[in-house]
């Protein structure tokens, strides 16, 4: 078994070891610790982002594959984790970026009035906003759509009947915004915010549907493997899967600060250790063909999201413990992993593919 682990994924386990060595030799046992605690939270909040982004990426070229590895990972340290941190406070604040940026390297306590990571907490309702409209999209166009194999037959089948509606997962999204809205202290803030993660998500998604069909968006690997995006296609797919992994990097982000403001220690937790492991997990998926052995795991990363979309709007009134956030996704995959194992069983008793 750990031999297995170490082949998928001996180059996210080799620099999470280094990533936790620089963090020794930053500040010792204890900023050590830290990294890689960071690391797990990480891992543990993003797991159903990895399988969201194994359904995408399994439909890109193998080089597009390699790009989300590289170029991908950079964006998500560096962007996603240190500059849209900042863009943010400087957005909420009205502070000029030089500004911001000699907050954020201060290292000041988020309970600090003033400080980096005091900023980025009281940017809290906008975060929540955005990420939990796209998030909710995200949710509420897959469990809308009439599929051959449900995971909660009970519930997925009248959704799906019910999908059959025009727009309902925006007229969904737009109820579950000015329901925020109302129950914030912050309502014109969490509008405009929403408003943007909702057009955000029409823009992503929908530039991606309108280049999807080019001819020169797809090529084929062979009769009986899936057909690959390369081109337009494939570079608004990886953009979407950025667009994701900024909405769940939002909340990590968050509670890291609460952990330590030290932005290099983020860096090294979130960024190296987290988002490679993500990553690595992501193209582990891929190439074990996971999402066709486990069936319901799909399904499980969608529902994990929208509890997460729902605890991100209900943070608008209460605080949420990263704990309740990383838990409720880990059950719902777990237990999405436990019924396809279950039902691979009774399809091979009954002389038929786990597909």
């Amino acid at each position: 078994m750990f031999k297995s682990i170490f082949t998928h994924h001996k180059w996210a386990l080799i620099i999470s070891a280094v990533a936790v060595a620089v963090g020794y030799f930053y500040g010792g046992p204890q900023v050590a610790g830290l990294v890689a605690i960071l690391g797990v939270m990480e891992v543990s909040l993003s797991f159903d982002n990895a399988v969201i982004n194994a359904k995408i990426l399994k439909h890109m070229s193998d080089a597009w594959q390699k790009i989300f590895l590289t170029w991908g990972l950079l964006i998500a340290v560096v962007g996603m984790r240190f500059i849209l941190p900042m863009l943010l406070v400087v957005v909420t604040t009205g502070l000029n970026p030089a500004k911001v940026l000699e907050l954020a390297l201060a290292k000041g306590s988020a309970e600090e009035h003033g400080s980096f990571g005091y900023y980025l907490t009281e940017a809290h309702p906008q975060i929540a906003a955005f990420g939990g409209m796209f998030l909710l999209l995200l949710f509420l166009d897959y469990i809308f759509e009439e599929r051959e194999i449900q995971w909660l037959t009970w519930l997925e089948k009248p959704l799906s009947k019910i999908g059959r509606l025009n727009a309902l997962s925006y007229a969904v999204a737009g109820i579950a915004l000015i329901i925020g809205a109302k129950i914030s202290e912050h309502p014109a803030q969490v509008l405009v915010a929403g408003i943007i993660g909702i057009v955000t998500y029409i823009l992503v998604n929908g530039l991606g549907d309108l280049f999807g069909p080019d001819e020169d968006a797809e090529e084929s690997t062979g009769p009986n493997e899936v057909t690959k995006l390369v081109g337009k296609a494939a570079f608004f797919s990886f953009l979407y899967l950025e667009v994701i992994d900024s909405s769940f990097s939002f909340d990590g982000v968050i509670g890291a600060f609460a952990i330590t403001s030290d932005p290099l220690i983020i860096a090294l937790g979130l960024g190296i250790i987290g988002a490679l492991f993500v990553r690595s997990i992501t193209v582990h998926l891929v190439k074990a063909g996971t999402l066709d052995s486990y069936v319901y795991l799909e399904h499980g990363a969608h529902w994990a999201i929208g509890a997460l979309a729902a605890l991100l709007i209900l943070s608008l009134k209460v605080e949420i413990p990263e704990a309740v956030t990383g838990l409720t996704g880990v059950v719902l995959i777990v237990a999405a992993v436990i019924s396809s194992v279950a039902r691979n069983k009774r399809n091979a008793k009954a002389g038929v593919t786990a597909g």
